[in-house]
């Protein structure tokens, strides 16, 4: 990995570190989303407390923070295993943002942005996962879960030599998912719409 690279995957860090949704909810003049709702500072939650256009505005950014610097690798000449290495980089920045006390979202908008650039192919398979588990369920965390361990294999069949970064972006996505997963099991778990369980 060049010396570029590695500055270049700092500065992806740094751009994922800016809340889309804590700014936004300031901006917007909306609740806290680290105090408000599930307490994650992300879409989903925005969508709860602020309504659809404000989350609309927050998972757009969260995509743009992953996307930008991934598409800006491929004109800047990145290697395959750098450009991915970059998407790793914002979703770390994303879900332990450095201005925000390492405390972030649980990164899926952001993943899916940074991925999007790799292949067409692995976005298209990726976001029908997710929407056919998501209709199926209601629960956008499982959605999420189910979805981040099946797009290492879509990258293996599709772009194998990005497999290795993409399938550390994904553990991330389930770790970052541990507390929905136990919530999930125990049948404890908000749906996206209907009624809500007691937790």
């Amino acid at each position: 990995m060049s010396l570029f690279a590695l500055f270049y995957m700092i500065f992806a860090y740094l751009l994922g570190s800016i809340s889309s949704a804590i700014l936004i909810c300031k901006i917007a003049g909306l609740p806290d989303p680290r105090k408000n709702g599930s307490h994650n500072p992300g879409a989903t939650n925005v969508l709860r407390i602020g309504g659809r256009w404000a989350a609309l505005a927050v998972l757009i950014c969260d995509m743009l923070k992953g996307m930008l610097p991934v598409w800006a690798g491929y004109y800047l000449g990145l290697t395959q295993f750098e450009l991915g290495m970059v998407a790793l980089g914002a979703c770390l920045g994303h879900i332990f943002p450095i201005f925000f006390q390492f405390k972030g979202g649980k990164g899926v908008a952001t993943a899916f942005g940074a991925i999007a650039p790799i292949s067409w192919g692995v976005a298209g398979t990726t976001l029908g996962t997710w929407l056919l588990v998501f209709l199926i369920s209601r629960y956008s965390s499982l959605s999420a879960v189910i979805t981040a361990l099946l797009v290492p294999f879509y990258v293996w069949w599709l772009k194998p030599e990005f497999t290795f970064p993409v399938a550390l972006v994904c553990c991330l996505l389930i770790y970052r998912h541990h507390d929905n997963i136990q919530r999930l099991w125990r049948g404890q778990e908000d749906k996206m719409w209907g009624k809500s369980k007691k937790k």
